[in-house]
């Protein structure tokens, strides 16, 4: 690793260094959301997801929200493979604050139940005083064939499920730096993995990944992933009614809805002969699914609004990078 010294400070920047120790084919080259392994006929689907205080929740938070969030994204993960989960091993960081803990123990019973998730293991350390908490999940779970993010074709449409913007907005509304509605709040604090429509999906598309850093960041990876461009029309974005009584729905909402992050709903290539089957399990299971863009040869992302080309905005999403 040392041809990456000093280049490691933006998350895909370290992603890529670590490429060079990832030659395991079930790592899929780090360009996917989950590992996949092979045994026995069955894919074995492993994800790890980590949330920071400050980063990923707030320190005002309920404890249990928390938990409920921890598990979600992970969760998202497997949704994204089309798998089922079996269970979880949790990383704790054990603060001094008996409450805190009670109440974090309290919700993570309550989302394994609505899960319906085990809890296998895991580890617990301390944490010195003030120190920011950091909690990590392995999720595990089980498909029969899992699509990865390098799957798309060119000529195939971008979907999206459901509707994008809410995590986000609803952070805002957290942070107390805009009105809004509880609704919101509750979509960024408890986010609803698509397991059902992940594993309904799987074998009908080309690629698939959830939306967690900003839907054009995503979107970008699955193109760079794929080795395609990638164009997406803003028009055609589905806001919610409470994003939009909050924000409004024009070009500036759009492109802000479209790079926040933290909407865990499921973004996939598929080829137009599958839009009809597509359609009717979004009908059959009662969450909507938007076709927003096309791949194309090519590489990176573009934008438009209908017939007008938009330039790209200078933030296409989260990643991390040092304070």
């Amino acid at each position: 690793m040392g041809a990456y010294r000093g280049f490691v400070t933006t998350e895909s920047a370290f992603i890529a260094a670590l490429r060079t120790l990832a030659t395991d084919p079930a790592a899929r080259g780090l360009l996917d959301d989950a590992a996949v392994l092979e045994i026995g006929g069955a894919e074995l689907v492993l994800t790890h997801d980590m949330i920071v205080e400050g980063v990923h929740f707030l320190a005002t938070d309920p404890p249990g929200d928390i938990a409920w969030k921890l598990v979600a994204v992970n969760l998202s993960d497997l949704a994204a493979k089309g798998a089922k989960p079996l269970g979880v091993l949790l990383g704790y960081t054990l603060a001094d604050d008996d409450a805190w803990n009670e109440a974090f123990i309290a919700g993570l019973r309550q989302t394994l139940s609505a899960f319906r998730v085990a809890l296998f293991g895991g580890d617990t350390v301390a944490a010195s005083p003030g120190t920011a908490r950091a909690l990590g999940l392995t999720a595990i779970g089980l498909a029969e064939a899992s699509p990865s993010r390098a799957g798309a074709a060119p000529g195939d449409h971008l979907w999206v499920s459901g509707t994008i913007g809410d995590g986000g907005a609803g952070l805002r509304i957290a942070r107390r730096e805009l009105d809004g509605p509880a609704a919101l709040v509750e979509r960024y604090r408890q986010p609803r993995p698509r397991l059902e429509l992940g594993q309904a999906l799987a074998p009908f598309v080309h690629a698939m990944m959830d939306v967690s850093d900003g839907l054009l960041i995503d979107a970008g990876r699955m193109a760079d992933a794929s080795g395609l461009a990638v164009e997406i029309d803003l028009a055609v974005l589905p806001l919610s009614a409470s994003f939009i009584s909050m924000l409004g729905e024009d070009r500036e909402a759009r492109l802000d809805a479209a790079t926040m992050g933290d909407d865990y709903e499921l973004l996939f290539a598929a080829p137009d002969a599958q839009a009809v089957e597509l359609l009717a399990l979004a009908e059959r299971l009662g969450i909507p699914l938007t076709r927003i863009g096309e791949f194309a040869q090519g590489a990176g992302l573009r934008l438009r609004d209908g017939a007008e080309t938009v330039p790209l905005p200078a933030r296409l999403g989260y990643e991390h990078v040092p304070k």
